[in-house]
C-alpha cells in the first residue's frame, strides 16, 4: 500500500484556505459592483476579472514574476521597504491560488447578487441605510452563490499547478503543493505515488462539486 505524503497535501489544504479566504475579501465587493454598478469601464473591469480564466496559467505565473520578482516594481519595493520576499514562498503559492480562483468566485457571487429582485432591496432602504439593507437582505439573498463561489475557488485553489510552479517553485516541504507533488512523482517514475495522490485529489473535487450542485440545486 502507497502512503500519500502528509506534507503536500496538509501544504495545498493550508495555500486553498489562505487563498478562499483572500477570493472573499477581495471578489465579493468587486462582484457586487459588477452586479449592480453602471460606469465606464465595466465591461472592461469585467474582462480583467476572467483574464487569468483565458490566459495559459504560465503566462499570469510570467507577469506576476515580473511583477513581484526581485527586480519587479512590487517584489522590489517589498523586499528593500518590508524586508518580505515573495517568490519561492508559500505566499507566493497563496498569491497564485488566488489570481486563479478569484475568477470563478467572482462569477458566481456576481450571479447571485444579479438574481436578486432589486425592489425587495429597494423598498428595504426606504427604512433602512443602504449599508444595513446589504447585510440584513442582499447577502442573506445572495449567500447560496457566495458559498457555492467560495467552494469552486477551494477546489480550484487545491488544483493549481501553472502560476505556482512558475512563481513558487515546487520545493519539497515548503511550496511543494499536492498537485506540484504528483508532477514530480511522474516526473521521478513514481506511479504508485503520483496514482495516489491523482486519485485523493479526484475525489476532493469530485466531492466538491457535488456539495456545489446540491448548494445551488444544478445537477452536473
Amino acid at each position: 500500500m502507497t502512503l500519500i505524503p502528509l506534507s503536500p497535501l496538509l501544504l495545498s489544504l493550508k495555500i486553498a484556505s489562505l487563498a478562499t479566504v483572500a477570493a472573499l475579501l477581495l471578489g465579493t465587493p468587486i462582484a457586487w459592483i459588477l452586479a449592480r454598478g453602471r460606469f465606464p469601464g465595466r465591461a472592461v473591469l469585467e474582462a480583467i476579472v476572467v483574464v487569468p480564466l483565458i490566459l495559459p496559467p504560465t503566462v499570469t505565473g510570467y507577469y506576476l514574476l515580473l511583477l513581484i520578482g526581485r527586480r519587479g516594481l512590487l517584489g522590489r519595493i517589498l523586499e528593500e521597504g518590508l524586508n518580505i520576499g515573495l517568490v519561492f514562498t508559500w505566499k507566493a503559492a497563496v498569491l497564485a491560488s488566488t489570481i486563479a480562483a478569484l475568477p470563478l468566485f467572482i462569477k458566481a457571487a456576481q450571479g447571485a447578487f444579479e438574481g436578486i429582485d432589486r425592489r425587495i432591496e429597494d423598498a428595504g432602504r426606504t427604512f433602512k441605510p443602504a449599508l444595513v439593507v446589504l447585510c440584513t437582505i442582499t447577502f442573506p439573498l445572495a449567500w447560496r452563490g457566495i458559498l457555492a463561489g467560495a467552494i469552486l475557488a477551494f477546489a480550484r485553489a487545491m488544483g493549481e499547478f501553472g502560476i505556482t510552479l512558475m512563481i513558487a517553485g515546487s520545493i519539497p516541504g515548503r511550496t511543494q503543493t499536492l498537485a506540484l507533488a504528483i508532477y514530480d512523482s511522474v516526473q521521478a517514475n513514481q506511479p504508485q505515488e503520483a496514482n495516489a495522490m491523482s486519485i485523493l485529489a479526484t475525489a476532493t473535487v469530485l466531492l466538491i462539486l457535488v456539495l456545489v450542485g446540491r448548494m445551488t440545486k444544478v445537477k452536473y
